[in-house]
């Protein structure tokens, strides 16, 4: 194991992880826990704050565990933060100072890090944070800049992409210490967040045309490695399995509450849209900083990156929330559902006859 990490990370990066205790030093800052939960639910938070920036500490435990990821059963051995995936969205403000806690217990097969995309140095805290089974490490970053923002596992080569499509992805919402902003400097507010991780899946099948299940990582390493190399995946989910996110599991909110929608896409590339509804502000990219796009029927997420909408609902129904290439929607899994309560308008929508049999007349 320290072999492999060696070769993987280099003398340098030894020489820096060696150097970690340095950087251990308390930094004279009030300290808070953040007590995540898992998705599509968000952490309690404040979307705006007063205060100071702070230490805001997180731990994240590694799982390695079966996960069935469709209606036939379909297992794939997962690895995940928290034992979710994707793994749980973390929230700080800008300038607070982000503590995370990696743990990799004994039971683990495989060597983990995390790379943070909101962060500032050595591969995203993935040069500090490289665990074997049985060790943790901890490491700090400084949330410069506001915005949603990908983390995943990155222990180098071709286990980076293994690891991110078998579940070890996930986000981290840094809000401005006022808000959220329109394009002109007004603020904006949620009555409730979720976060929808997007994954695309990669599992071999038998000679039959049929998916294998595998519970086993080493099982299953080579073959879902050749179907990887084809780019093109068995399956595309929200929130790591088909329909976990509709029927009885659907998201709720009521007529005229706004509502957070945020987006991640680890690997690659997908086009959000929410049937019925829109975009009411949309950062595509994810960057608070920036102003956001108004009235977006449907929206871009690049790969290994994370955007956020508003929306207000205007009618209750049920909304299906897809990836817009719709035959990764309708036949891959990537679809969501809306379950929204309230009264309905009719001057918005309005059936004015129901289907019947066309006039006789209309005919000749």
């Amino acid at each position: 194991m320290l072999t492999r990490r060696s070769a993987i990370l280099g003398a340098a990066v030894a020489a820096l992880m060696a150097a970690g205790p340095a950087l251990a030093g308390d930094l004279n800052l009030p300290r808070e826990k953040g007590v995540l939960v898992a998705p599509p639910y968000v952490m309690a938070h404040e979307q705006a704050t007063t205060s100071g920036p702070k230490i805001v500490e997180f731990t994240l435990t590694i799982q390695e565990k079966p996960m069935v990821i469709d209606n036939d059963g379909t297992t794939i051995p997962a690895m995940t933060f928290n034992g979710s995936m994707p793994g749980p969205l973390l929230v700080a403000h800008q300038g607070d100072y982000v503590e995370v806690t990696l743990v990799n217990p004994a039971t683990n097969q495989m060597q983990h890090d995390i790379d943070f995309h909101a962060a500032t140095g050595g591969l995203g805290g993935a040069q500090l944070t490289l665990v074997n089974p049985g060790e943790q490490a901890t490491f700090r970053f400084k949330a410069t800049r506001s915005g949603v923002f990908v983390y995943h596992c990155a222990p180098g080569g071709p286990m980076t992409p293994l690891h991110v499509v078998l579940g070890m992805n996930g986000a981290i919402m840094v809000l401005p210490r006022d808000g959220l902003k329109d394009g002109q400097g007004k603020p904006l507010h949620y009555d409730r967040a979720y976060y929808i991780g997007e994954q695309d899946l990669y599992v071999p099948r038998d000679d039959k045309g049929n998916y294998k299940s595998y519970s086993n990582i080493a099982d299953t390493m080579a073959e879902t490695l050749d179907v990887m190399k084809t780019l093109t995946p068995t399956h595309v989910v929200f929130n790591g399995k088909v329909d976990a996110l509709t029927g009885k599991n659907a998201l709720k909110a009521n007529v005229g509450e706004t509502v957070l929608i945020i987006h991640s896409q680890a690997n690659r590339d997908s086009r959000p849209h929410l049937i019925g509804g829109h975009g009411d502000y949309v950062w595509e990219t994810g960057k608070f900083a920036n102003p956001p796009q108004v009235d977006q029927e449907t929206w871009f997420i690049r790969g290994g990156s994370a955007g956020a909408a508003l929306y207000k609902f205007r009618q209750p129904g049920v909304y299906a929330y897809v990836t817009h290439n719709l035959i990764e929607a309708t036949m891959l899994g990537g679809t969501a559902h809306f379950k929204v309560e309230g009264k309905w308008n009719d001057d918005l929508m309005q059936q004015i006859k129901p289907p019947g049999p066309i006039p006789a007349a209309a005919t000749n």
